[in-house]
């Protein structure tokens, strides 16, 4: 099968780096699939799954958070705020931080706190459902 350079960057590590046979990530219409020699393309990345194929290998799963997506001349370039593999999500944690983002919600102190409080409930409440979907099948 054809693949494509990929590389994902996170605000605190690199994820991945290498030939890509397939990548689906999440977008605000849906899921955005990938594959290679796609047209060229920019767009923006929400909470979701994210799901990659190396050549040869199994589907790999993970959580992202925001971020950007870049697809050029057979190369795709992934940043985002944070991203994560079913086994690396904290699910306690996950919880607490949806409880937390709730609360802020809740709260409505201005637009800004509002909008971020979302952004964190979308984010947690994404690792949740990437941990539990995706743990069954280790």
């Amino acid at each position: 099968m054809n693949t494509f350079h990929l590389e994902i960057l996170a605000a605190d590590r690199p994820f991945y780096k290498g030939e890509c046979e397939s990548l689906q990530v999440p977008i605000s219409d849906g899921q955005y699939g990938i594959q290679a020699n796609h047209r060229n393309a920019i767009a923006a990345i929400v909470p979701g799954t994210l799901r990659l194929r190396p050549p040869g290998g199994a589907e790999e799963i993970a959580a992202v958070s925001q971020g950007l997506i870049k697809v050029e001349n057979n190369s795709v370039l992934l940043l985002v705020d944070t991203i994560e593999r079913p086994e690396e999500i904290d699910a306690n944690r996950a919880r607490r931080e949806a409880e937390e983002a709730m609360e802020a919600i809740l709260q409505k102190k201005s637009i800004q706190s509002y909008h971020t409080a979302q952004a964190r409930m979308a984010r947690a409440l994404n690792r949740l459902k990437v941990k539990e979907r995706h743990m069954v099948n280790l």
